[in-house]
């Protein structure tokens, strides 16, 4: 027996060392570490041909490990910084960290014990800080670091260092010699938990929190001139009523404001009022309805009067021996809450100090740094303001007959940033930065900036236009001191341009430890040293938001290789009221300029279920962990910082995102499939070089000139999605690129003619040539998201490249004549008519039908004549059909009986009604042998079944007989063993003896049902005395299929002329350009073009609409044993029995 042909050495498989599994824990740092060593950034961020671009960092506080948010922060930043890179311009990003402030202070503080915090002197805890924050500095770059972000790591900004805190003193001098700087008694938000002020972008509005608010009366013991007439009649029993949330300022009350718009009434209560019937309100006239219904009673108006005339009353304090007057207040006095009259306390609140700065009320605050109660408070001395000098306060009230009502009230109230407790407001002595010089001017260029999302600037813009002076001086030690000297006696601030001059030189020399270290003598400039024991150092140190705020002159300024303004800001949302706002505040007053020309902002990351993240909840996601794996690795998988960083180009992050296991699952899964795609496109041009194999885009089939086409459209996509900072565009179009356009379109024909093709083949080498420009091209595209496997594509490309690394390669490069609109529009209805026939062919597998798409024959039908004419050309015949595709008809010749006589002259004459028989005879004969032939495979199945049956039935007698013989029976089964062991190892362990046995079933087969046999094709006779003749008919080609004959000798074949077994030429039996078929296009053996969809009405697997009708049969022909097409050509070559004609050309190069 002759064994079966192999043909697996000569399929052109993929060969790569790219890895289908990314590796990352391991592959990631070495891929870094090649940057590192090659200075790939450093030397493009020199070398590249481009303009300057700046990315300005904004400093995260060096304080604890890196949450999520910093992951996304520096991710999207390192984004933008690399596609700037691969567009040839020079960028050197500078990473920072905020040192200074309060956090670190007090996490040095914890740290020790009681007895050392007494202990500790200014300049100890100073150092105990720095160190604490270079440690912290140290272990976030190395996070930052394993994100993949590129930067200047070893040279970052950190605001702790000497020469930024000097750049930052130079801001501090250049807004006090333009008079921006002042020192004042004002109300500042004060943390008495931190016992300091504190700035807006210092707060958070926690949900949840819960006043006392109180209604409070008080006694009006004078009118005013414009209501003394309306008014005079009421005036025993009149009060003024007020609401607030803040009982604890009463004590600081030293006016009542009103709107002068509003109308005002003087409203009477029931007779059964508690607080008493000789008593008369005044409220606003639209809230007394509201305040019926609050205050339990009816509240009867009998007389009104407009706010403006309320002007100068004089009313009672209900707790001390003082009389204030009614006030005119701003538009802040409305009626959506409360009684239209607002309690006002000069010293406890931002508005009330404006209005009594305008009737130069004194600034009243009779509490100190620690929230409690002073002297000037009287009884309540001492009392904590927030906790029992509140309930203190409503008691007093209630006794002095003065409380209408208490009640919880659930609003938003400032917290300290750091240590989660409420903060008040108290007016104590601090510096202030005046934004009223520069306002107009900082709001104009906000219109300037550009803005992303567009709505920050509606954001920020409300947020400058109101906001009071900037309180800029902290009562700690840890950050950059206000470089002022106070005069001993009088408290008069020194602070001129000489001064401020002097100590920035020294702080950049020695940084800040010296303001403490040096005497005040060593301090002062040469001028007034002769005076230093007048003078004192001031101890207030500056914000650590104006700390940051001058980055654009510590860094922007001073660098080598950076711009002011910078090209682009980037932090999250609640940088509008910080970092962006404190910068441009300073740059403005200092320059006149904003520091940045772009800004761009994003949300906050929330878990799955669209929840805050928190450890109480167990949401928190770690991005260490994400890329290094947990513990249980099972649970919380390494997935890498190529995944973290695909995950953050796939959400719209100018909202808030949301982050979980199910989502990063999902993440994965898409990188997998881009990964694998890489994978396929480097495995197959791994003996590809485009320098001697590319095939010109004239000579390129079109199917590679339409893929050339869609790739102009995806990068172009691509690019604009990075050019505009949507990176959600960049990963639905590469994710849709990988998947829909390259594995389930245009990779998935192309295995075709990249496995079975010959080597050098044209239709190889083609599809090779557009691999190479996607593959080269999908790196360059993906490397501002994915830099790790972009980078490990470009060190596994086969072919040698001139640049070491894809980012020195430069973006990607696609030739303009590849844009072919025209093209695509065949092309993309091609997909549309693909999609539809892959529904059918799904259906017929799912159902078993068919194996595979290939052993399918599709019939198509398409309605619009001219796109069926133009698929028309998408279905060509070979040559060798065209020649051979006429009738084939052998002329048979049945033989007489012989006799010894064979001339004409001895031939005896019958009669003819014997001769009438005869032919009758034969006509009867011929149709059953017809008969027979037609059904001589279906006759035999039923022959055997009987067969088969009656020997199981015998079978199993005998069966039955020997188990009644127990010895015997025993023998048998132990015999059956043996024999069951001897047929699977002896016939089916092995691939030879297994290919045996189905040659030996097959042999048997044939046999019973008959072999088909290949008969030649014949030539037409023209002789007419042949007495009987069949016509075979076949429009396949040069072999026709034929059943078993019965070869008994009663007929010879005349006339034939034999055609060679193999025709002169393969190729001629090759339809088209091997690629641009319908067949390939569908991945069947056959396709058959339909002129109406009648035939397709009795198919099982159809499918018909108004425009597209679809059928799926059986494909023609036998299976390749190479390429397992199916073709009616398989046996062409007698060398290769078992190929059909494509594998025989392509084992021959010509395919």
């Amino acid at each position: 027996m002759v064994e079966a042909k192999s043909y697996k050495d000569t399929v052109n498989l993929p060969q790569t060392n790219f890895n289908m599994r990314a590796n990352s824990v391991t592959r990631e740092p070495e891929l870094q570490k090649f940057w590192a060593e090659s200075q790939i950034y450093e030397r493009l961020s020199e070398t590249n041909p481009g303009e300057i671009f700046t990315l300005h960092d904004g400093p995260p506080y060096a304080n604890g490990n890196l949450h999520i948010g910093h992951a996304m922060n520096k991710i999207l930043k390192d984004i933008i910084n690399r596609y700037q890179i691969l567009q040839g311009r020079k960028v050197r990003y500078v990473p920072g960290w905020d040192c200074h402030g309060l956090p670190i202070e007090l996490k040095v503080i914890q740290n020790l014990k009681s007895a050392e915090r007494g202990k500790l002197t200014p300049i100890e805890l100073r150092q105990k800080a720095r160190d604490f924050a270079l440690e912290t500095v140290d272990k976030q770059r190395e996070s930052f670091k394993r994100y993949g972000v590129w930067g200047d790591w070893e040279h970052p900004y950190m605001t702790l260092t000497p020469e930024y805190e000097a750049a930052q003193i130079g801001v501090f001098g250049k807004m006090v010699l333009k008079g921006y700087i002042y020192r004042g008694l004002k109300p500042v938000h004060w943390s008495p938990s931190s016992r300091t002020a504190l700035a807006e972008a210092e707060l958070e509005y926690p949900e949840g929190h819960t006043s006392q608010s109180i209604y409070a009366a008080f006694k009006i013991t004078k009118l005013a001139k414009a209501v003394q007439k309306s008014l005079k009649p009421y005036l025993e029993k009149l009060w003024v009523a007020i609401w607030t949330t803040t009982p604890w300022t009463i004590p600081g009350n030293l006016a009542v404001s009103v709107n002068p718009d509003l109308d005002y009434a003087v409203v009477k209560p029931d007779a059964d009022y508690a607080m008493g019937e000789d008593k008369l309100f005044i409220v606003a006239a639209e809230a007394v309805e509201r305040l019926s219904a609050t205050l339990g009673t009816t509240l009867t108006p009998v007389a009104t009067v407009k706010g403006q005339d309320l002007e100068n009353c004089t009313y009672q304090h209900p707790l001390f021996e003082r009389e204030s007057n009614i006030v005119i207040g701003g538009d802040y006095v409305t009626t959506d809450s409360g009684t239209g009259l607002v309690h006002t306390a000069p010293g406890h609140g931002q508005e009330d100090y404006i209005v009594g700065q305008r009737y130069s009320l004194p600034i009243l605050s009779p509490v100190d740094g620690n929230g409690k109660f002073t002297a000037e408070a009287g009884e309540f001395s001492g009392l904590n303001v927030l906790k029992e000098g509140n309930v203190a306060i409503i008691e007093a009230l209630q006794n002095a007959n003065s409380l209408l009502k208490e009640e919880p009230y659930e609003h938003k109230y400032p917290y300290d940033w750091r240590t989660k407790k409420p903060t008040i407001f108290r007016a104590t002595e601090q510096w202030f930065a005046s934004v009223e010089g520069f306002r107009n001017e900082a709001l104009k260029a906000i219109a300037d900036v550009q803005w992303i999302p567009a709505q920050g600037e509606n954001r920020i813009t409300p947020m400058v236009s109101d906001r009071s002076d900037w309180c800029i001086s902290r009562q700690r030690s840890w950050g950059v001191p206000i470089p002022v000297f106070y005069d001993e006696k009088t408290g008069e601030p020194l602070l001129t341009e000489e001064t401020i001059a002097h100590v920035q030189k020294i702080v950049a020399e020695k940084g800040s430890d010296a303001w403490w270290e040096m005497s005040v003598e060593e301090l002062l400039p040469e001028k007034y040293r002769s005076d230093a024991d007048k003078y004192r150092k001031g101890t207030d140190t500056m914000d650590v938001w104006f700390d940051s705020g001058s980055s654009w002159a510590a860094v922007a300024q001073q660098r080598d290789g950076l711009k002011y303004p910078v090209d682009i800001y980037l932090e999250g949302s609640d940088q509008h009221r910080g970092w962006f706002q404190s910068s441009l505040l300073t740059s403005i007053a200092t320059n006149g300029v904003a520091p940045y020309k772009t800004v761009l902002t994003h949300g906050f990351v929330l878990d799955e279920n669209g929840r805050k993240m928190s450890k109480s909840l167990g949401n928190v996601v770690d991005p260490s962990i994400v890329i290094e794996g947990g513990k249980n690795q099972k649970q919380e998988p390494p997935y890498g910082a190529d995944i973290l960083r695909l995950w953050v180009s796939s959400v719209d992050y100018s909202s808030d995102v949301p982050l979980g296991k199910n989502i990063l699952k999902q993440i994965a899964d898409i990188y997998r499939k881009i990964r694998n795609t890489a994978r396929f496109l480097l495995g197959n041009i791994h003996d590809f070089d485009p320098k001697k194999d590319a095939v010109p885009y004239e000579e390129m089939p079109e199917l590679d000139r339409y893929m050339l086409h869609r790739m102009t459209e995806v990068f172009a996509e691509v690019k604009d999605g990075f050019e505009k900072f949507q990176y959600f565009r960049f990963f639905q179009t590469i994710q849709n690129f990988c998947v829909v356009d390259l594995s389930n379109f245009y990779l998935d024909i192309a295995k075709d003619r990249l496995y079975i093709s010959a080597t050098d083949a044209y239709r190889r080498r083609s599809c090779q040539t557009v691999l190479a420009v996607a593959v080269e091209n999908l790196a360059k595209a993906i490397a501002p998201v994915l830099p790790h496997m972009a980078e490990d594509i470009w060190q596994n490309i086969p072919y040698p490249t001139p640049y070491k690394s894809v980012f020195e390669s430069g973006w990607v490069k696609m030739e303009e004549k590849w844009h072919n609109p025209e093209l695509a529009k065949l092309w993309e209805e091609l997909r549309k008519t693909r999609t539809e026939v892959n529904k059918v062919l799904e259906k017929a597998r799912a159902e078993k039908a068919i194996g595979a798409p290939l052993e399918a024959k599709v019939l198509l039908y398409v309605k619009e004549p001219e796109l069926r004419e133009k698929i028309q050309g998408f279905n060509p015949i070979a040559k060798a059909e065209e020649s051979q595709s006429e009738f084939l008809e052998a002329k048979i010749e049945i033989e007489p009986e012989k006799t010894e006589n064979k001339t004409p002259n001895n031939q005896a004459k019958s009669p003819a009604n014997f001769t009438q028989t005869q032919n009758f005879l034969s006509e009867f004969v011929d149709v059953l042998s017809k008969v027979f032939s037609g059904y001589q495979k279906v006759l035999g199945a039923v022959f055997f079944i009987i067969i088969l049956l009656l020997l199981i039935r015998v079978t199993l007698t005998v069966l039955t007989t020997i188990h009644q013989m127990p010895v015997v029976s025993s023998i048998m089964e132990l015999v059956g063993i043996i024999c069951t062991i001897r047929f699977v190892t002896g016939d089916l362990l092995f691939a030879k003896n297994r290919q045996k046995l189905s040659e030996k079933i097959k042999s048997t087969t044939e046999d019973i049902f008959g072999k088909d046999v290949l008969l030649p094709k014949q030539k037409k006779s023209t002789d007419n005395t042949v007495k009987q003749s069949a016509t075979l008919v076949s429009p396949e080609g040069a072999y026709v299929t034929h059943k078993k004959v019965d070869l008994t000798p009663v007929a010879q074949v005349v006339e034939t002329e034999t055609l060679p077994q193999q025709p002169n030429n393969i190729k001629d039996m090759i339809a088209g350009n091997g690629v641009d078929e319908l067949r390939y296009l569908f991945i069947t053996s056959q396709v058959e073009l339909l002129e109406s969809p009648e035939a397709l009405n009795n198919l099982e697997y159809q499918s018909i609409s108004d425009s597209l009708g679809v059928g799926v049969v059986k494909a023609d022909g036998e299976k390749c044993d190479r390429c397992w097409n199916y073709s009616t050509h398989v046996g062409v070559s007698s060398e290769d029995p078992t190929i059909c004609e494509r594998c025989v050309a392509a084992l021959a190069g010509e395919f």
